[in-house]
């Protein structure tokens, strides 16, 4: 059986547990972390310390919503070292969470977003690599920082370069040089040019725009394998083997770019033997990526993350969607609740002052007329004479009454009816036989009137205090 001391035995280490896993002190060591790494990374340096980042990741896991942006740049940091341990799914996860976040710092967006690019783009996905690199764009210009931006917009000309889209290409490229003077960025521009004159296998274009960035005295991997390429497809071997073997010699080339330069050089140079060149004979030299690489393989089940995630994440604007009909539909309801009130409150009010309008009408006409013997009162017997004391008098009633169609019997009722008299006064008044008589006239009138025999006092009440008509 449990007692309370059981149960205190139980939950007390796991709070305390809570407490030092959650703890302030653990939280402001993850933040020092984050913040070391942003100084970092002004300064062009990587965070190195692989631990402390990965602690403090999952420590402000737990905070994440309370600290949002120290959280997104912790997943930044700790993907961009999951991504250099060669670790691309776990970076790809940890890059998903930080766009999960809330943090409205879009420059480490911006940069997350550029990672997803990236990684996409080495599984041949440009599609997709394009979308990450539109974000990463959106990203840096909403931070403000135009120089990265531009840089976006390279690569998302690249990424059209890649699917063969030479228009688009040229369209964004154009607008990145339109704009931008940093010469870094042009010669990517260049390159980007080249590229997509390679792929649409127009060499001469290609080598020309790659020259064109030796003019700033550099000439990037990309640059050596789009000569390569280039002068290989033209027949001129030398120079084809001459930027293969430069490729082979840089570290900073990626591994792509290495097959494809023992591709060129096998295909020139008898020397290599099957195991050097592993069976690129078979390939294309334009394929860049192959998917019995270790690396390949790994991007590619990244990039199904990402793909999954982004199938399944709702879009915002949908949800912002439904939640502003919810609002529209509450903010109706309780409008049309207190417009219902204020209706009723209003129609009261204007009911009690017709009701008292009334009484005073009635009060006054009792003045002149003789209830007890109308016959004799004012000689209503005359129609004129009646008709022209009851507008006078009754709001004008006789020439509202008139506009119905009531023949003179029916008017006298209602004016009788209004006065508040008995059927029996009534009929003995207008000479019909009671009951059945005047109920039958009540009837008549009731229906010409377009109202109901039981609310017809009511009905001429209103018409005679102005409320009707």
């Amino acid at each position: 059986m449990f007692t309370t001391r059981h149960l205190l035995s139980f939950f007390v280490p796991a709070f305390v547990l809570l407490l030092t896993a959650c703890s302030p002190r653990a939280l402001r060591e993850a933040q020092e972390i984050v913040a070391e790494a942003d100084s970092l990374r002004a300064e062009g340096k990587a965070y190195t310390d692989s631990i402390a980042i990965a602690k403090a990741y999952h420590t402000l896991a737990k905070w994440q919503y309370i600290h949002p942006t120290d959280y997104a740049r912790a997943c930044y940091y700790y993907g961009r070292l999951l991504r250099t341990n060669d670790d691309p799914v776990a970076a790809m996860q940890v890059f998903i969470n930080a766009t999960h976040s809330t943090t409205h710092d879009y420059h480490i967006l911006g940069r997350t977003y550029s990672n997803m690019g990236s990684i996409t783009y080495l599984t041949g996905n440009y599609l997709l690599a394009y979308d990450m690199y539109s974000n990463t764009a959106n990203m840096f210009l909403r931070s403000g920082d135009t120089l990265l931006y531009h840089y976006a917009l390279n690569h998302m000309a690249y990424q059209r370069a890649m699917q063969g889209q030479k228009a688009e290409t040229f369209d964004l490229l154009h607008q990145i040089q339109r704009h931008c003077s940093d010469s870094d960025v042009i010669i990517r521009t260049y390159e980007t040019e080249a590229e997509i004159y390679r792929i649409t296998e127009d060499f001469d274009s290609a080598i020309y725009w790659v020259r064109q960035t030796e003019k700033y005295h550099r000439i990037s991997p990309l640059g050596m394998i789009i000569k390569a390429q280039s002068f290989s497809r033209l027949g001129y071997a030398d120079s084809a083997l001459h930027y293969a073997r430069l490729i082979l010699s840089d570290s900073s080339s990626i591994y792509q770019d290495k097959f494809n330069a023992l591709y060129i050089i096998s295909h020139y140079d008898s020397t290599l033997t099957g195991e050097d060149i592993r069976d690129m004979a078979s390939q294309r030299e334009d394929i860049r990526y192959y998917e019995y690489e270790p690396e390949q393989e790994k991007s590619t089940i990244a990039v199904q993350l990402l793909e999954q995630d982004l199938t399944h994440r709702p879009d915002w604007r949908w949800w912002l969607i439904v939640a502003l009909i919810i609002s529209f539909g509450i903010i109706s309801f309780v409008s049309l609740r207190i417009w219902r009130r204020r209706k009723r409150m209003m129609e009261k009010r204007v009911e009690t002052i017709a009701n008292n309008h009334a009484d005073d009408i009635i009060t006054s006409i009792k003045q002149h007329i003789d209830i007890n013997d109308l016959s004799h009162t004012l000689y209503w017997k005359n129609y004129a004479a009646m008709k022209s004391d009851a507008d006078l008098y009754m709001g004008s009633i006789v020439s509202k009454l008139e506009v119905f169609k009531l023949n003179e019997v029916e008017i006298r009722f209602c004016i009788l009816t209004v006065l508040d008299m008995s059927l029996k006064q009534i009929a003995d008044n207008i000479h019909y036989g009671y009951p059945s008589g005047i109920k039958t006239l009540k009837k008549r009138t009731s229906v010409k009137l377009g109202t109901t025999p039981p609310n017809l006092k009511e009905f001429l009440f209103k018409m005679m205090t102005n409320t009707l008509f």
